[in-house]
């Protein structure tokens, strides 16, 4: 089974740095295809996301590719949520098969979330993109700063009990809020912004016990050269093809999960 989960990572990995699409979208299903515990699943993946995601803000911290403004509004709402859901968490200590319920509920709906993200990304940008004098005439803050902390909240329940949303979700929102900013920079500001994040929920599913670390390590021994290999290949696959294929597995799979 080791073998398996390297190819999980392996795969998960790859598709990453192939689309640029959040691993626990993906990585999180196939652990629960695998047989593993909802609550394990999702706490694993976590730390998974935030160990992967870690070389990756290097990367675009380096290209200039990460806004530092944004990401402290994004934190200052995400992070507080995270921790009051794990609060949440530890003061109820739901039963496993009321734990597992909740998760895979709550799973079910982000991956539908991110589907929905992914098909519709390319029509959302259109759309926020089409009057750039108007946009130009209303810089970034205010409102928009609220609106972004308020995103960070969302994000921060979100990926505490699915392990899902910081990516495609995330990177969505943030398109909307700011489209006048290069899609490089948006994507990098929200990496940025994952691994925070997930780090904190990720020991805080530690801190339940929701965490096998020995399917950590062979995950990150797979991820880890498949996110180098996807990322070399970034453009020589048809976009078009590809991720509408990914966000209609995602939606089965969200639908099965939540009905």
């Amino acid at each position: 089974m080791d073998f398996a989960y390297i190819v999980a990572g392996l795969a998960v990995g790859f598709i990453v740095g192939l689309t640029g699409i959040g691993g626990g979208s993906l990585m999180t299903p196939i652990l629960l295809w695998f047989g593993i515990n909802p609550a394990t699943a999702v706490g694993t993946d976590l730390l998974y996301a935030a160990i992967t995601k870690g070389g990756g803000v290097l990367v675009h911290q380096r290209a200039g590719n990460v806004d530092s403004r944004i990401v402290r509004w994004l934190s200052a709402g995400s992070v507080p949520a995270a921790l009051l859901t794990l609060a949440g968490l530890h003061i109820w200590r739901p039963d496993t098969g009321t734990m597992n319920e909740l998760i895979r509920h709550a799973l079910g709906i982000a991956l539908i979330l991110t589907a929905l993200a992914i098909l519709f990304k390319a029509r959302l940008l259109k759309w926020t993109r089409g009057d750039q004098a108007a946009l130009k005439a209303h810089p970034s803050g205010g409102l928009r700063d609220w609106n972004t902390l308020a995103t960070g909240v969302l994000l921060g329940v979100l990926v505490t009990l699915t392990s899902i949303g910081a990516g495609a979700i995330g990177t969505v929102a943030l398109f909307l809020l700011y489209p006048l900013i290069p899609t490089a920079r948006l994507v990098g500001t929200e990496i940025a912004h994952a691994v925070p994040l997930t780090l904190v929920a990720g020991l805080g599913h530690a801190g339940l016990g929701h965490i096998d670390w020995h399917l950590l390590l062979n995950l990150l021994a797979g991820s880890l050269p498949g996110i180098w290999l996807g990322s070399h290949m970034a453009g020589k696959v048809p976009d078009g093809a590809l991720r509408p294929a990914l966000a209609s597995m995602l939606m089965l799979v969200g639908a099965k999960l939540v009905w």
